[in-house]
C-alpha cells in the first residue's frame, strides 16, 4: 500500500471514490471545492483501488477514512503536533498510538432528507451579521466550554460573513443561535447554541427547524454532527425529522513523543 496526493494525477480517482458516498466524505469534497490553498487530501492505494482517504485542512484539522491498514499507514504521514482529528471508531487503538487525546468524542453525523422534515417554528428566528460577532462568540464560549471556550470575536465575525447564522432574541439580547453552510450535495448545520438560562424554550427546536428550511430550498439533504453523549440534542434534531447515519472517533490531541 502507497500514500499519494491527490494533486499528483489521483483526482479523477477520488472523484469516483467519494461520490460513491458524498455525505460520508462531507468534508473532504467542501474544503477541496471552496478552500483548496489550504486543503490536503491523500491517498492509501494497493494498485489502482483507493483504501483509505485523508484530508488535512489548514495543517490543523484531519479527517480519515478507509480500512485499518489504510489509516494506519495514513497516519504514519502526518507530523502535525497538535490536531483535530477523525477517524474510523474502530481505530481509536492506531489513532492513539500516534496522539494522545485532551478531548475525545464520539460524533454522530445525522441526516434529514426532503420530505422527511418536521419542522417546528415557534420562536421565529432573525438573520445575524458581523455586527453580531461578540454576542455569537459569548453564547458558544458558555454553551459549551471545553470544545468552543477558545473562540474568538473576529474568527465569529468571519463565520457570520460567510455562512448563514439565525439567532433568536429576547428582551433585545441574543440567547440562541444556529448556522449553515450551503453546498449544492448537502448543508451542514455546524453550530447550535443557546443561553443555558433559556433551554427548553424551544430556542433549539426553532433555530434547527428554520436552518433546515432554509437548506432544503437550497440543496437537500441537510447534515448534522451531534456528540453521541449530547442526549438534548439529538433530541431536538430527531424531532426536526434527522436520522443517524454514520458514527465517527473525535478527538483533540497532541503527537506522542518517541
Amino acid at each position: 500500500m502507497r500514500i499519494a496526493s491527490m494533486r499528483d494525477g489521483f483526482e479523477s480517482a477520488f472523484w469516483n471514490h467519494v461520490n460513491q458516498d458524498p455525505l460520508h466524505y462531507y468534508f473532504f469534497i467542501l474544503d477541496w471545492k471552496e478552500r483548496p490553498e489550504q486543503t490536503k487530501i491523500f491517498l492509501a492505494m494497493e494498485g489502482k483501488k483507493i483504501q483509505g482517504l485523508m484530508l488535512v485542512y489548514a495543517d490543523a484539522i484531519v479527517q480519515l477514512r478507509g480500512s485499518r491498514e489504510a489509516v494506519e499507514k495514513l497516519l504514519d504521514s502526518v507530523s502535525l503536533e497538535k490536531v483535530e482529528l477523525q477517524a474510523p471508531l474502530d481505530c481509536e487503538d492506531i489513532v492513539t498510538r500516534n496522539y494522545s487525546p485532551q478531548i475525545r468524542y464520539e460524533l454522530v453525523l445525522m441526516i434529514l432528507k426532503k420530505g422527511e422534515e418536521n419542522t417546528q417554528v415557534r420562536s421565529n428566528p432573525v438573520r445575524l451579521g458581523p455586527e453580531d460577532a461578540e454576542e455569537v462568540a459569548e453564547i458558544m464560549r458558555k454553551a459549551d466550554p471545553e470544545w468552543w471556550g477558545d473562540i474568538a470575536v473576529e474568527n465569529r465575525r468571519e463565520s457570520l460573513e460567510k455562512t448563514f447564522w439565525l439567532g433568536i432574541r429576547r428582551d433585545g439580547k441574543i440567547v440562541s443561535v444556529g448556522n449553515a453552510r450551503f453546498a449544492d450535495f448537502g448543508s451542514n448545520i455546524g453550530v447550535v447554541a443557546t443561553d443555558e438560562r433559556c433551554r427548553n424554550m424551544g430556542y433549539a427546536t426553532s433555530i434547527v427547524s428554520a436552518l433546515v428550511q432554509e437548506i432544503l430550498k437550497r440543496s437537500p439533504p441537510a447534515l448534522i454532527h451531534v456528540l453521541s453523549d449530547n442526549a438534548p440534542a439529538i433530541r431536538v434534531y430527531s424531532k426536526v425529522g434527522y436520522k443517524p447515519y454514520r458514527h465517527y472517533l473525535l478527538i483533540r490531541a497532541e503527537r506522542i513523543k518517541s
